[in-house]
């Protein structure tokens, strides 16, 4: 067999030596472990390729051997070391990589003898120096705190790790805009200048999105409500809040409001995700599944310059099935102003059935369709925003002034 096939045969071992890693339920859903598995796996790739070109070849590809041998290393490192040496090798691993990688090019031009096995090597040398440069810039990034002077608003520690938190206008009730699912504080862009208007509207960025810190643990809606209660205080933005949540984002509030209805005064639910009633927990831990692990190893993107936002929305997917039983623990929300949005196309009756559900969890609650509007419009288009909006706007009327109705 000619060198091309075999090299491409070898690569794509390594590449699926680290998905079986992963995805088999062989090690623990650690991060670490996990990260550095996905490493070992890619080394066997290098290692195999080795043998196949010197065989093919006729000649020792000894060159190989070093990113094989790096990889290795790096593996163990991820899987073994303490916080420490993690720490320092996450300084030193991107220079020395792209010094190999500088190595690497010219010996490829000079031991393989395929023009073809070279064309298929170079792009895999570049993803590899990609992968060094984007972990240095994130590294430099990191060490001079480079987001919290580029964000619009302010970084507030919540403890171990920082949320990004923006205000705007004045006014009470206090206003709190929660994106949905894989959503950042700029998705609410159209809503948040109408609503300031009226009042002070804070977005902010989750756990790993926009310019957050990535997570520290799961993404669930208890999590999330904690970290926004805890925002809130310490940013000194005093309640309580009337909160719009959209898709998921509307589990994310209703929880908070569930948890913590002293500090809510009133709800906007923008074409909500439903909450499904049962236990808050389930009785049993669930063995980690296949997207579990994924979730698990997929903050090492982040160390690349990528992949954090990634990471963010696999931890909230994974936990989509506790959030929707976590946000069911709001039962009765009692005369405060509640405004259920539907969009009006795209959906079937299920779901209009269970956004007239959650417009019984208060005795002062009307249910709104938004004819035209799809589930993204609601909060992306200019246009179909404009009843987002204004259903903010109406429950902080609703809010200052309880004895008028919404309508």
């Amino acid at each position: 067999m000619s060198p091309t096939p075999l090299t491409a045969t070898a690569l794509l071992a390594g590449c699926a030596a680290a998905v079986t890693l992963v995805v088999a339920p062989i090690l623990p859903p650690d991060r670490h472990i996990l990260t550095g598995a996905v490493l070992i796996g890619l080394a066997s790739g290098w290692a195999l390729l080795v043998m196949l070109l010197a065989r093919s070849t006729g000649r020792p590809q000894r060159w190989a051997a070093a990113p094989a041998a790096f990889l290795l290393m790096s593996g163990i490192v991820s899987m073994t070391g303490s916080a420490a040496v993690q720490a320092v090798f996450g300084w030193v691993w991107p220079a020395a990589l792209l010094v190999l990688v500088g190595w690497m090019v010219p010996q490829i031009r000079r031991q393989v003898p395929s023009r073809g096995t070279r064309w298929l090597l170079y792009p895999v040398v570049a993803a590899l120096a990609l992968a060094a440069a984007g972990a240095g810039h994130e590294a430099i990034l990191e060490a001079r705190d480079v987001r919290a002077d580029l964000a619009p608003g302010r970084l507030v520690d919540v403890g171990g790790h920082r949320l990004h938190l923006h205000c705007t206008g004045s006014g009470s009730p206090a206003v709190v805009l929660e994106p949905g699912l894989g959503g950042s504080s700029a998705d609410l862009r159209w809503i948040a200048p109408v609503v300031a208007r009226d009042t002070t509207v804070c977005v902010y960025d989750r756990a790993g999105r926009g310019w957050s810190d990535p997570p520290d643990g799961p993404q669930d809606a208890d999590q999330i409500a904690a970290d926004l209660h805890t925002l809130l205080a310490a940013a000194g933005v005093a309640g309580p809040f009337v909160l719009a949540g959209h898709s998921f984002g509307g589990l994310y509030v209703l929880d908070f409001a569930a948890r913590f209805p002293e500090q809510v005064a009133g709800l906007v639910l923008l074409d909500s995700t439903a909450p499904r009633s049962g236990l808050t927990r389930p009785a049993t831990a669930e063995p980690p599944t296949a997207i579990h692990r994924i979730a698990a190893v997929a903050p090492a993107l982040a160390q690349l310059g990528a992949g954090s936002q990634l990471a963010s929305t696999l931890r909230e997917f994974v936990a989509g099935s506790a959030s929707t039983r976590q946000a069911s623990a709001l039962t009765d929300f009692g005369d405060k102003p509640l405004l259920v949005l539907t969009a009006g196309t795209g959906h079937d009756a299920t779901w209009r059935s269970a956004q007239d559900r959650l417009a019984t969890l208060s005795t002062h609650a009307v249910h709104r369709v938004a004819p035209g509007a799809t589930h993204e419009s609601l909060v992306d288009d200019r246009v179909d925003s404009a009843a987002a909006s204004q259903a903010v706007r109406d429950v902080v009327a609703a809010v200052r002034d309880h004895r008028s109705s919404l309508r």
